[in-house]
């Protein structure tokens, strides 16, 4: 008997921009989107909220903002972690170095992180899981600490990004170099992720798809895609959005835009359905499929 499939499709940066929150709605209402992760310090936080709660079927989690975006706490109380206006460093690679070896700026970090969790538990929203902004929440310090709040704010799934380098490449090999090193450090983070999530008892996908084809995650590329997933519980992500006068653009131009057009496709879901994949969320996945 053949294993029961499940696909979770998350729309990330919620909150970011009137522009996200509508296309995430669209691609939830329209299309195959069934989860979405919020930014509590964009500039549309209040408006994705309120979307949240006229649409109880679509799961939401928190995407954690620890590089380039705002704080929730003032920076006179995380210093070492934002500048004067409480932005956090544009820089993945230096800000990672500092959360490894500076002391002080570890020691704020659970702060931020905490005030994070506490602005999104103030939604009055269910937690349906947890993933970070350009992936920063699976650098060790920050994934120790997720883990010591797990139980705390109920924490149950976290995305551990994994996806098979030779199936990108076949598919699109743009950008060569990146995918090489961000497949080998992601490949190592992901092994200490498993696990350490594992011996908390906290869930995360068999594979994550997203990272290594950020901002091109297009209709073409996922009809190719699907028929090559061999896992059984996966998630895949992009960043769909519409671009709307006066708002930054979280992606490339028209990058948003070719993503929701992806969510929207009758193509890809009808991909799914011939792949026996069942649209599902973590919310519905912690409840009806086992740990492996």
């Amino acid at each position: 008997m053949q294993a029961q499939r499940f696909a979770i499709i998350n729309g990330d940066d919620f909150g970011f921009s009137s522009g996200v929150n509508q296309a995430i709605i669209k691609a939830h209402q329209e299309g195959v989107l069934t989860s979405t992760s919020l930014m509590v310090t964009g500039a549309a936080f209040d408006e994705a909220v309120e979307l949240a709660r006229v649409h109880p079927n679509l799961a939401v989690g928190l995407h954690l903002v620890l590089v380039c975006g705002q704080a929730v706490l003032p920076p006179s109380q995380i210093p070492h972690l934002v500048d004067s206006t409480g932005n956090f460093p544009y820089s993945p690679p230096t800000t990672g170095l500092r959360y490894q070896f500076n002391r002080a700026t570890r020691e704020e970090l659970r702060q931020e992180i905490r005030a994070q969790l506490e602005k999104f538990r103030s939604s009055g929203l269910h937690l349906s899981h947890v993933d970070g902004h350009l992936h920063m929440h699976v650098h060790p310090v920050v994934l120790r600490i997720l883990v010591d709040l797990a139980d705390e704010f109920d924490i149950r799934f976290i995305r551990l990004p994994y996806e098979e380098l030779g199936i990108t490449l076949r598919l699109d090999r743009r950008d060569l170099l990146t995918k090489l090193v961000w497949a080998g450090v992601f490949s190592r983070l992901r092994r200490y992720g498993e696990g350490l999530l594992k011996s908390k008892g906290i869930r995360f996908a068999d594979r994550v798809y997203g990272l290594l084809q950020t901002s091109s995650m297009t209709e073409e590329y996922l009809l190719g895609l699907i028929p090559q997933i061999e896992a059984d519980l996966v998630e895949i992500y992009s960043h769909p959005a519409i671009a709307m006068a006066g708002e930054p653009l979280n992606g490339p131009p028209g990058a948003g835009e070719a993503e929701l057009a992806a969510w929207l496709s009758g193509r890809v879901s009808e991909m799914l359905a011939a792949n026996d994949f069942e649209l599902t969320n973590f919310d519905k996945a912690r409840f009806n499929i086992m740990p492996g």
